[in-house]
């Protein structure tokens, strides 16, 4: 991208934003667990808003299986999500610093990855995975804030998806009813709600601070 594309950018983040809250953001750094529905919804929406830098992880690749709900393009199946999604979201947004790690978080290696970022969105599918970044964040790395989610399977009761404070520093998103499994999948339209109130919830921890 051309130095004059990414001043355009900036300019139309600052007209939308109001140059305060766009300092607060393009000066912010995030981390994504994870790059499936959630989380590769959870940094489209982070990059729309102008945040500094992202740090994406997720050690796994684009499948045909992850059209329905995940921002990823036909031609882009067989590619590391991580290298994936920096594509795409450079291209939504030519200023955002992308660090990405193509690994398997570990209680052994969050801490070093992810220490550079003040706010955590947990984007993982399954139950102990979830649990296991929450946790490790939550007793290794103080002052760090954890968006998390559960809960977004099926369709329609948009409304039950609510953002809820667990702890100073734990947000909970999600119905914490719904799961996969049963004849019950996973959607775009409630998995990108699912996923919007986590990046809303980063901004408003941003703003706020």
């Amino acid at each position: 991208m051309t130095d004059e594309l990414k001043d355009k950018f900036a300019a139309a983040c600052v007209r939308n934003f109001g140059r305060e809250i766009y300092g607060k953001f393009s000066s912010s750094r995030v981390a994504v667990a994870g790059l499936g529905g959630l989380g590769s919804c959870v940094a489209a929406s982070l990059a729309r808003a102008a945040i500094g830098a992202l740090v994406i992880v997720d050690f796994d690749v684009v499948e045909m299986s992850n059209m329905n709900r995940q921002q990823y393009f036909l031609d882009q199946i067989g590619m590391k999500k991580t290298d994936a999604l920096t594509d795409n979201l450079r291209r939504i947004n030519p200023c955002v610093n992308i660090v990405s790690h193509c690994v398997k978080l570990t209680p052994e290696n969050i801490p070093s990855l992810l220490g550079g970022c003040d706010i955590i969105c947990e984007c993982f599918d399954l139950p102990d995975q979830k649990q296991m970044l929450v946790e490790t964040v939550l007793t290794k790395m103080p002052g760090k804030v954890v968006v998390s989610a559960s809960g977004m399977a099926s369709i329609g009761k948009s409304n039950d998806i609510t953002t809820k404070k667990i702890t100073e520093r734990l947000y909970l998103v999600g119905d914490n009813v719904s799961a996969i499994g049963g004849g019950v999948g996973l959607y775009a339209a409630r998995v990108g709600i699912a996923a919007n109130h986590q990046a809303n919830k980063v901004l408003e921890i941003i703003i706020d601070n």
